[in-house]
């Protein structure tokens, strides 16, 4: 039986719908809400689970709570202090690199020049390549004895019995640097290797928001006779800082919680001389068993990541709106 108007109602009730703006976006936000809770959410709740009993990989039942025990044991291990301090260190040094060298490439990919869709190809690529094969790379470039970066340094006579680095007995021998076998350079070589890795995407980051100043004020500041320099550190850099600031948020949250490269890489030695705090977690908690100290381990930075995203955010407001 066909009920008349049946079809007019329903097409004036969905055009209703779509019109009440109150009720279209939770819509429209639902589905990333949803993929949020299920690969962010869930995990975050269970993590915290672990961390408050002792569980491990033969036993995961959540019956027996300890509350804040597995942080008492891992703040109590050395182990657990080295690998905090290079944590930090990991994050600094390589977020202070990145921003550095991401302003100065798209400051340069900002112009216009012969060759410019090749050489943003070639930034690009450390972030399209994965990781795994990118690693494997930089094993053969850091070789300790055939690497192809030695071979150029003994060249330019900086390595060997008579250049200025095969004298120092930190860095290395007199024909090679020891890049993943020495405490500094182990650490630095992780560092550079990670920043090859990010720069990409500081880079498009901050090209995006150079793209986005007005021409009226630079050509304003060209005619008033404003330098290079000027214009960069009193008109450019301050126009951008807002999302300069979400891209120093986005770098540290992703080193932070980065386990790739120092794991690809050293595994987190020698020693724990890279050894961090994700890699670390990964070899308690996963090959080690203890799923609950593992954990800890892993959240041991949530509360201070939180604190740094709401100062960020708060500063990157506040220099948008003044």
């Amino acid at each position: 039986m066909r009920v008349p108007g049946l079809r007019g109602g329903v097409r004036v009730q969905l055009r209703y719908l779509l019109d009440r703006e109150g009720l279209l976006g939770p819509l429209m936000l639902l589905p990333a809400i949803i993929y949020i809770l299920a690969l962010v959410g869930f995990p975050l709740v269970l993590a915290i689970a672990y961390s408050l009993s002792d569980v491990t990989a033969g036993d995961t039942s959540l019956d027996n709570f300890v509350g804040l025990d597995n942080f008492s044991r891992i703040i109590k291990r050395p182990e657990f202090r080295r690998a905090l301090q290079n944590t930090i260190l990991f994050v600094v040094v390589s977020q202070v690199l990145i921003i550095v060298l991401a302003t100065t490439l798209a400051q340069i990919l900002s112009q216009d020049f012969r060759g410019k869709a090749v050489v943003r190809f070639l930034i690009i690529l450390p972030w399209a390549a994965p990781i795994a094969l990118g690693t494997i790379a930089w094993l053969w470039l850091l070789d300790s004895e055939f690497s192809p970066i030695d071979l150029i340094l003994r060249e330019l006579h900086l390595l060997g019995p008579a250049g200025l680095l095969g004298r120092d007995a930190i860095l290395g021998t007199d024909t090679n640097l020891v890049w993943l076998g020495r405490e500094r350079l182990t650490m630095a070589s992780v560092i550079m290797v990670h920043v090859w890795r990010l720069l990409p995407l500081s880079t498009v980051i901050l090209l995006a928001a150079l793209t986005t100043i007005p021409r009226d004020v630079l050509d304003q500041a060209e005619v008033d006779g404003a330098g290079f320099w000027r214009t960069l550190f009193q008109i450019k850099i301050p126009l951008i800082l807002p999302i300069m600031g979400i891209a120093i948020l986005f770098g540290m949250i992703l080193t932070a919680g980065d386990m790739a490269v120092v794991y690809n890489l050293t595994r987190g030695g020698p020693v724990y001389y890279t050894q961090v705090l994700p890699t670390w977690s990964f070899f308690i908690g996963i090959e080690g068993g203890s799923l609950a100290q593992g954990a800890a381990v892993a959240l041991f930075l949530l509360p201070l990541l939180l604190v740094v995203t709401i100062l960020v955010l708060r500063l990157a407001r506040r220099s948008e709106v003044t």
